[in-house]
């Protein structure tokens, strides 16, 4: 059955479903196969929306009434259909109505909440920028019931900030600020900073296809890896602020002179915006860095950052952005763990925070083993 015919039909089971008394029915419609014909829609390429968006409403009803229905959607792969119709629906209504199900799903199921949480990661490559706002946000709640991570989830959400999308790179940086408090903390932050430096092999492959695809628009709208270069660091940026102890990491990761790096990229000005706000806040915090990099700007470019910030990108030439993108500072190498005092992280800290010794003392180590 197709059509207004099908739509009626789900509304009325719906109603049956919904009442008050409704144990006897919902079993009935389970022992005829009503999960799975539910399912079955969801894929079906010639239902409309509308009836898709009822069957949905129906699994809702259907998760709603406790966790044992909840386990037997999700023993009909139920997770794989759902997230699938989420990623391929063309209607945001729809969309959000798919979003409460697999919010339903991840609660109160602990025998499938891992199977809920691995579903919405697999949503984050889609190319529906909706869906993926929507899962980034139900990952959220996930990550928060289940209390451990999967190491999958580090480059899915990082190649999510290569969105055109402000509102789903939003909620992308809203979980990463989540996850750093989880073990993936490292990794997440190594791959922050990678991206401020985007390789040339990335950048060469992207930009004949995009030439050829859209010829009279900038380069600068398209290029995935420069949007992801402007979205590190506006994390980078968030998450420093955020915490002195993350901040200190950042440092021993070498994210000033990847920093200044992107301030140098003269094909993707919002990166340079965006760069040069964060390494203000790291100049500004940490009297070590403010030393290295008026040493390696000179200074002339260093006193034009002081005074335009931001808007550094529109004041320097072409020598002052290579002076910028081929910078060789290494704070990491100057930094002391035990002479935390000389800088502004101490007001932050307290002098001789022994957790923060420990996080300097081990990247220290890191540090010198590169130097290796």
């Amino acid at each position: 059955m197709t059509g207004s015919g099908l739509e009626k039909l789900l509304r009325a089971i719906g109603i049956f479903l919904s009442a008050v008394s409704s144990n006897r029915y919902l079993i009935e419609f389970l022992e005829v196969g009503g999960v799975l014909t539910l399912l079955e829609i969801l894929g079906l390429e010639k239902i409309k929306e509308e009836d898709k968006k009822e069957a949905i409403k129906l699994l809702q009803v259907i998760a709603n009434s406790g966790r044992k229905y909840k386990e037997l959607i999700c023993e009909s792969y139920g997770v794989r259909s759902i997230a699938e119709f989420l990623a391929k629906s063309k209607s945001e209504e729809t969309q959000e109505e798919v979003q409460v199900l697999l919010d339903s799903l991840v609660h109160g199921n602990p025998k499938y909440q891992n199977q809920v949480y691995k579903g919405l990661i697999a949503l984050l490559p889609c190319t529906s920028p909706k869906a993926q706002q929507l899962a980034l946000q139900t990952l959220r709640t996930a990550q928060l019931i289940i209390g451990t991570t999967h190491p999958s989830i580090v480059d899915c959400v990082l190649k999510v900030l290569g969105t055109m999308h402000l509102e789903v790179q939003y909620e992308a940086i809203e979980l990463i600020k989540d996850l750093v408090d989880y073990d993936v903390r490292l990794p997440l932050l190594k791959g922050l900073v990678a991206l401020l430096i985007p390789s040339v092999k990335e950048a060469s492959q992207q930009h004949p296809k995009i030439l050829t695809e859209s010829p009279f628009l900038p380069l600068t709208v398209h290029l995935p890896v420069f949007l992801q270069q402007a979205a590190a660091a506006k994390a980078i940026g968030v998450l420093a602020r955020g915490s002195m102890s993350i901040a200190q990491e950042m440092l021993h990761l070498h994210v000033v002179r990847s920093l200044m790096a992107a301030m140098g990229n003269t094909d993707h000005s919002n990166s340079q915006r965006l760069a040069s706000l964060t390494l203000q806040f790291f100049v500004q915090t940490f009297p070590v860095v403010e030393e290295h990099v008026r040493r390696s700007m000179g200074e002339e470019l260093y006193q034009l950052f002081l005074s335009y910030g931001e808007d550094l990108y529109m004041k320097i030439d072409s020598i002052q952005a290579d002076i910028l993108a081929v910078n060789e500072v290494n704070v990491a190498q100057a930094l002391d763990p035990y002479d935390i005092s000389n800088s502004n992280l101490s007001f932050f800290c307290g002098p001789g925070n022994p957790d923060q010794m420990a996080y300097a003392t081990h990247f220290q180590k890191d540090d010198a083993e590169s130097k290796k």
